[in-house]
């Protein structure tokens, strides 16, 4: 799996967190959701080592937060303008780019505005722009946080992402750790919870041109299955694949989702 290392890119508006493990010639990108706003991936690069090994035996791994000091009002589109930033300063291009949820909404934008970056794309649990379901959850959760409700905040989440055995595995948990990983504030989580009812990049899709899978499932409960079905319609020659029964938290819950990300990345030229 390489060494892995966690790193902090000094950028023009302030500090980025990035973690790197992997020792493939080829690099592959991970950006992660919403969840993101309440913790970054700082001193996470070997619990991710762990859990994407089969990603880092034939890739370079680098995951990627948003940055540190992030205004309210920021979007996705200038979210991945960091982003791109970020890739200069490593050295990295031609990147496989694997965004989730929030995620997903930045990686479009990276394959539209700055398609050097992308050699192929993965689109999860995500979505071309907002809806009624996702803006119930984010006006839902920027409640929560404006009150300092973390726990609620993470319950809901979960309620909203996994199958009935992992939601009661969730719900003992966060009862059992309380308010441990609680950030000292919640403006970053917001303007990122923000972000996503802004983001529309619909009209734009057509001109992705890299080799794209959108994983969606029938069950989501936050971005909606039709909205992975929407954006697959969109790109052209993206491929689809929907996981029946499962939600928003998939990436977690199926076993084959780590498999057939990097079947699709490896096969990509």
């Amino acid at each position: 799996m390489g060494h892995p290392e966690n790193g902090r890119l000094l950028m023009q508006r302030g500090t980025l967190d990035y973690i790197r493990f992997g020792g493939g010639e080829r690099t592959l990108v991970l950006l992660p959701g919403v969840g993101d706003g309440l913790k970054t991936v700082r001193g996470m690069a070997a619990p991710f080592a762990m859990l994407y090994r089969e990603l880092a035996r034939d890739f370079t791994v680098y995951a990627f937060s948003r940055g540190n000091e992030l205004a309210p009002g920021t979007g996705t589109r200038e979210m991945a303008g960091e982003l791109s930033e970020a890739m200069d300063m490593l050295g990295l291009s031609g990147a496989a780019v694997v965004g989730v949820s929030q995620g997903g909404m930045i990686a479009q934008w990276l394959a539209i505005d700055h398609p050097d970056k992308v050699k192929c794309l993965v689109l999860t649990v995500t979505t071309a722009r907002t809806n009624p379901t996702l803006q119930g959850c984010i006006d839902r959760w920027s409640e929560m946080a404006r009150r300092g409700d973390y726990q609620g905040i993470m319950l809901d989440t979960a309620e909203r992402s996994y199958s009935p055995k992992r939601v009661r595995q969730a719900r003992l948990a966060y009862r059992l750790l309380g308010n441990v990983g609680r950030p000292d504030s919640f403006d970053r989580f917001l303007a990122e919870a923000a972000s996503c009812v802004t983001h529309d990049a619909l009209e734009d899709l057509d001109r992705i041109s890299c080799p794209t899978l959108v994983i969606g499932g029938t069950d989501d409960r936050i971005a909606t299955g039709e909205a992975s079905e929407e954006i697959a319609a969109r790109i052209p020659g993206a491929r689809l694949y929907m996981y029946e029964g499962l939600g928003h938290g998939l990436y977690e819950e199926a076993k084959d989702f780590i498999p057939r990300v990097a079947a699709f990345c490896r096969g990509a030229r």
